[in-house]
Formats: structure tokens, C-alpha cells, sequence
């Protein structure tokens, strides 16, 4: 029965196999069928920050033995949503309808030791 195929695959674990950063999406290759996914989006989560709503800085650099190139100094951190790698194993969802659009939870860890735990 269709609905059953739906429902067997709503939730799935596979290797992603390419990335699109600006758009935040990535392809993943599922072991069980050997294909490609269609372009899956990765779900936005949220940055481990020291603070919210201020720029996020490191913390002051003291500088030392008066050359110029040690001078006292900070630099601004840059936080960047996360993103699968290549290769990453990810747990994916998908939408229960035929087609329905997928999307990326986040990483779950080595293949391998993936297969020992679900084997169990």
C-alpha cells in the first residue's frame, strides 16, 4: 500500500554527498536504496553564543614587549549556522506526503557504529 511506503520512509539516516551553503540544502545518499536524495533543506539551529543581542567579540588580547605586532588587540567572532560535511551520516525527515519535501535534523555520528546500535 502507497501509504505504508510513505510512512516506512518519513524518517531516514543516510551520507550526505554534496552541499550548497548559501542555499542550505544537501543531497544524502541512502544505504537501503544505493540513490541520491533530491535536495534536502538542513534546519536552521541556533549558535552557541557568550551573550545574545551584542556583537560577539573575543575576549581583550594584552599585548607585550612593545613591538607593534603585539600590541593589545581583539577580534571579532564570526558565527556561522552549521552545515553538514561530506560524508557526514545525518538523520533526515521528510514530509508524509508522496514527494513531500525533506529536510536535514543533524548529524548522528560514524556509519558504522550507526549499524552496531541499530543491528541491536
Amino acid at each position: 500500500m502507497e501509504i505504508e511506503k510513505i510512512l516506512k520512509n518519513l524518517v531516514r539516516i543516510g551520507t550526505v554527498t554534496v552541499t550548497d551553503p548559501d542555499k542550505r540544502v544537501a543531497r544524502v545518499k541512502f544505504e537501503d536504496t544505493g540513490r541520491p536524495s533530491g535536495w534536502l533543506y538542513v534546519l536552521a539551529n541556533r549558535s552557541y553564543v557568550p551573550d545574545y543581542d551584542v556583537p560577539q567579540r573575543t575576549e581583550f588580547e594584552a599585548g607585550g614587549s612593545g613591538d607593534p605586532a603585539f600590541a593589545s588587540h581583539k577580534h571579532d567572532l564570526i558565527i556561522k549556522p552549521w552545515m553538514p560535511k561530506v560524508n557526514a551520516v545525518v538523520l533526515t525527515v521528510y514530509l508524509p506526503v508522496l514527494d513531500g519535501d525533506g529536510f536535514i535534523l543533524g548529524e548522528v555520528g560514524a556509519l558504522g557504529k550507526l549499524k552496531q546500535w541499530t543491528d541491536q
